[in-house]
């Protein structure tokens, strides 16, 4: 899962938020330095990201892309994911995506002193193109595609990955109905522990 699936997932929680926020950043132990809430919002979010990456629903949307982008298909498909998320948010949320994602940048900035470098600098660029709203277009993750397609260390592809989504739209749509009610519930199971 991406960014806004990630944010959502963490709940009303600012600590689980800002934690589901700067998982990618923090390697390791360094979580240690953090609050006890934060802590928890980046195990939470590398909980997610293991039980999305070893899902088989997930797995079938991967092996659609496997060919073409090798090892960035599981990032193309955290990325169309958070796009269904966007475009059927009503079916998860009593609020609006716009309300979710204005609350959202207000926790971050509030947070920005414990930020690490790469969340502060992925901060600007967020609020910039406030991508979390930008998933529910098409024009928005193309965009978000072709920025990750900068940013890779390889030869991605990724700046082309809109079109698999346009040509297999309802397939990965499905496929993320199936499986986002299971890692609500798998989430929900690791917020109480």
């Amino acid at each position: 899962m991406n960014f806004l699936s990630h944010l959502y997932l963490a709940g009303d929680s600012e600590g689980l938020i800002i934690g589901n926020f700067i998982a990618d950043s923090v390697k390791g132990n360094a979580f240690n330095k953090f609050t006890p809430e934060i802590q928890k919002g980046i195990l939470l979010h590398r909980k997610i990201d293991s039980f999305t990456d070893s899902h088989p629903i997930v797995e079938q949307s991967k092996k659609r892309l496997r060919e073409k982008y090798k090892k960035y298909a599981s990032v193309i498909v955290d990325i169309y994911y958070d796009h269904y998320l966007a475009i059927n948010w009503n079916l998860y949320s009593d609020i609006s995506l716009n309300d979710f994602t204005q609350n959202i940048y207000k926790i971050i900035l509030n947070n920005h002193s414990v930020l690490p470098e790469k969340s502060v600098l992925f901060t600007k660029y967020m609020l910039q193109h406030n991508i979390l709203f930008a998933y529910s277009k098409l024009d928005g993750i193309e965009q978000v595609l072709n920025g990750m397609a900068r940013r890779a260390r390889f030869q991605s592809n990724m700046e082309h990955a809109i079109l698999d989504l346009k040509e297999y739209y309802p397939l990965f749509e499905n496929e993320f109905k199936l499986f986002f009610p299971e890692l609500k519930q798998f989430v929900n199971l690791q917020i109480k522990i």
